[in-house]
């Protein structure tokens, strides 16, 4: 009987790393919790934010990144990054329904998005 129990601990044990293994990453608990991540809709919308995807996907810290035509230049468009906490339906957790996402990535921290984001950090 004591040998049953011991081999059940292990075995929890053991899925509660590979748990973790899994999903650990966009948890907070391991990887890069500082990055940030794009997700493209089948909207046509682009976010930008901290993207957890455990136990549902979340943006939190999130940005719209909306195109508007250059004041200079009427003929060419530009592109801003709008806070969802300015939003006119403000929020600070965007909850993604998952059938929408085409995909979703990691921001790299030397681009154009990435770099915006650090500046405005500092």
């Amino acid at each position: 009987m004591q040998n049953k129990n011991v081999w059940i601990g292990v075995g929890v044990v053991l899925v509660v790393v590979l748990a973790l293994g899994l999903f650990g990453g966009k948890m907070g608990l391991g990887g890069d919790k500082d990055a940030y991540s794009v997700v493209y809709l089948t909207t046509g919308e682009v976010y930008v934010g901290h993207l957890s995807t455990f136990p549902d996907f979340a943006l939190k810290d999130g940005y719209i990144l909306q195109v508007a035509k250059d004041p200079a230049d009427p003929t060419k468009n530009s592109f801003q990054l709008q806070p969802l906490k300015d939003a006119l339906w403000a929020t600070d957790k965007l909850v993604l329904n998952k059938k929408n996402v085409v995909f979703y990535g990691e921001l790299m921290s030397d681009s154009v998005i990435g770099k915006k984001l650090a500046e405005q950090k500092k």
